[in-house]
């Protein structure tokens, strides 16, 4: 499980269920088991700063929040597949 936060002010921003050992680049939904940011017009902003995390995108279906790489980081165990 990891704990993804904000870059700029460290804040909590969700849980995430990360499989495998790759970059963390899109946020599946059904991955998601909290999410402390707030989702607001389609965007994932940190709550404390207003930063953009990521946008909400749909694929096959399936929601995920497409994550910029710059914005964020992490800390917690990634699942091996």
């Amino acid at each position: 499980m990891l704990t993804i936060k904000c870059a700029k002010c460290k804040d909590k921003l969700l849980k995430y269920n990360k499989i495998g050992q790759g970059r963390v680049l899109k946020c599946w939904e059904e991955k998601i088991s909290r999410i402390y940011g707030k989702v607001d017009d389609g965007k994932l902003l940190c709550n404390n700063c207003g930063n953009l995390i990521g946008e909400v995108k749909t694929r096959g279906g399936r929601n995920y929040i497409d994550m910029n790489r710059e914005e964020f980081t992490y800390s917690g165990r990634k699942i091996p597949k």
